[in-house]
């Protein structure tokens, strides 16, 4: 019997097995070292073990664990208050993901539009490529058939829309629309940014329909593209109503939070939203020493400055692997590049050399190391890169 017989098959994870992290590093039994430029797919934002994280969590198990939200959580409190005076927020409710910070959005723009005599208005206009989460709500907000499939009917509600096509979303607005739910960078659909201008366009939109405004950072927040979150780089000009966030903000520990103004988050009274662990103790001493490191004025400036030395880098290894690269894309440290060759296989390739990356949807390979780089790290992954895409040249073109 192989250790994987009990195991649901929904991953297929490669044979190496990780038993200590540090910092940009992820270590074997065997002392084999990998530098990690996929940081759980965004979520290790400040490295492995960090000592001001593993000081809070050790800190608070020897103290209380958990309580569930029929009692009060003071870290709630302080970490609901960082949240709000450093964003458009009046409001935040907790959660352990990234998806049921998005159920939680869904639900709150549902409910404002309810308790101010719009009970039609329930339908949300979203994007194709997006990732929103695995539950049957946020696969279908998400849209990709791939993830639908063999999963009941269609769920209405819910319009999916091309990506960065304003006037696409302009004309669906109905009577029944209630908000557009989008990420301000995609990160599983290709790693694509919207501009500052197209997020800008979209918050008078809603303003002048009535809707409410979606965005789900739960990727492309939490400092990585230099900003506490990407739509901040639009200056106050392109705030949400409602926000998902989760993934970085608790620098490897799960924990999300869905982030509302006074009038997104009006009708979201007892009895209507709840979460067993959701706000957790444990959660929230992480989070609050996450939140505090991320706000960082000096970690932000390194994550412009690296990237835009990644991004340098990206593109002479571009110019240097004409058959190989097609297109370098991304946000800070969101980061990305098409390839003329299968990204899988890329990506497999890097494995070997010790340099772990990810890929996304258009046959991109994703990178997404922690914030705490140095030149060092991205001169290490570049070389490797480029000795891989050197062994990629002969591969076949990938076909779509």
């Amino acid at each position: 019997m192989s250790d994987n017989d009990h195991i649901y098959n929904c991953y297929s994870p490669p044979p190496v097995e990780f038993v200590k992290g540090e910092g940009a590093y992820l270590y074997t039994e065997n002392g084999d070292k990998y530098l990690d430029f996929i940081t759980g797919i965004a979520v290790n934002g400040l490295g492995h073990s960090h000592p001001a994280l593993v000081g809070a969590l050790t800190e608070q198990a020897g103290k209380l664990w958990h309580l569930s939200n029929m009692f009060r959580v003071p870290g709630q409190y302080e970490l609901a208050d960082k949240y709000c005076a450093h964003t458009f927020a009046d409001k935040v409710f907790f959660t352990n993901s990234g998806a049921e910070a998005v159920e939680c959005a869904i639900k709150t723009a549902r409910r404002a539009q309810f308790v101010e005599g719009h009970e039609n208005r329930y339908e949300i206009l979203t994007t194709k490529g997006a990732f929103h989460g695995r539950t049957i709500a946020t696969v279908n907000a998400g849209g990709n058939p791939k993830y639908m499939e063999g999963f009941g009917p269609v769920m209405p509600g819910f319009t999916n829309l091309p990506f960065g096509d304003f006037d696409a979303i302009k004309d669906a607005i109905s009577e029944n629309t209630a908000a557009i739910l989008i990420e301000p960078v995609q990160g599983e659909g290709g790693v694509r940014a919207l501009s500052t201008a197209f997020l800008k366009s979209l918050r008078a939109l809603c303003d002048e329909h009535g809707l409410f405004l979606v965005y789900d950072e739960v990727q492309s927040g939490a400092g990585r593209t230099g900003k506490l979150f990407a739509h901040q780089w639009a200056d106050g000009q392109a705030d949400p109503d409602i926000m998902a966030v989760a993934k970085g903000m608790g620098g490897g520990f799960p924990v999300g939070a869905c982030l509302a103004t006074e009038r997104a988050a009006k009708g979201m009274v007892v009895g209507t939203h709840g979460s067993t662990y959701g706000g957790g103790p444990l959660a929230m001493a992480v989070a609050n020493a996450a939140f505090d490191l991320l706000n960082d004025p000096k970690l932000l400036a390194n994550v412009n400055k690296m990237s835009n030395y990644l991004l340098q880098q990206f593109e002479a290894l571009k110019d240097a692997h004409p058959d190989v690269v097609e297109d370098v894309r991304g946000k800070g440290l969101l980061t990305g590049m098409k390839l003329k060759k299968k990204a899988l296989d890329v990506r497999n390739l890097a494995r070997a050399q010790n340099l772990l990356i990810g890929t996304a949807g258009d046959n991109v390979l994703r990178l997404l190391p922690p914030l705490i780089i140095t030149e060092e790290h991205v001169r290490e992954a570049v070389a490797v890169l480029d000795t891989v895409f050197t062994q990629a040249k002969d591969m076949d073109d990938f076909e779509a």
